[in-house]
């Protein structure tokens, strides 16, 4: 059975581990992966965000980054899903609980960057509502793509 928990400092590995995974797979570890991924709790949890994982039958299978961008957004970021388990609902499942995250602090919006060969993801984030913007700078060479999206009345 799939559960969304909640980052403990035991899991502090399992989210290092599953986004080097992936990083690796499709592009290179950058310095700012590192700094997020090396502490957690300094870089995502004590400034305001939260770290999620997917867990099924005891076993972690994916991880995803709510990162506190000022007072009312919150970046998605680090979604990483180990590949024995994709395409079973595991992002979208992640993906619903950091949007009732950030309706909880009353962002007004959610933004993550992206890369647009990864076709899957960019679906993922428009069916839950994610639309293109302007890109700014975002601390990563991979990124070509940004998106938002809006909260609230």
């Amino acid at each position: 059975m799939l559960q969304i928990v909640p980052y403990t400092e035991e899991r502090r590995d399992d989210f290092r581990l599953l986004n080097e995974e992936w990083l690796r797979k499709y592009f290179t570890l950058e310095p700012l992966d590192v700094e997020l991924l090396s502490q957690p709790e300094r870089n995502i949890i004590a400034p305001g965000g939260a770290v999620f994982f997917a867990e099924v039958d005891g076993t972690i299978v994916g991880t995803v980054a709510m990162i506190p961008h000022g007072e009312h957004v919150f970046e998605l970021g680090k979604m990483a899903v180990t590949e024995a388990v994709q395409g079973r609902g595991v992002g979208a499942a992640l993906m619903e609980r950091c949007i009732m995250f950030a309706e909880e602090k009353n962002a007004r919006s959610i933004i993550l960057y992206s890369n647009t060969m990864l076709t899957s993801a960019i679906h993922l984030y428009r069916k839950y509502g994610f639309v293109e913007i302007p890109l700014q700078k975002s601390g990563y060479v991979r990124t070509n793509i940004m998106m938002e999206k809006r909260l609230g009345p």
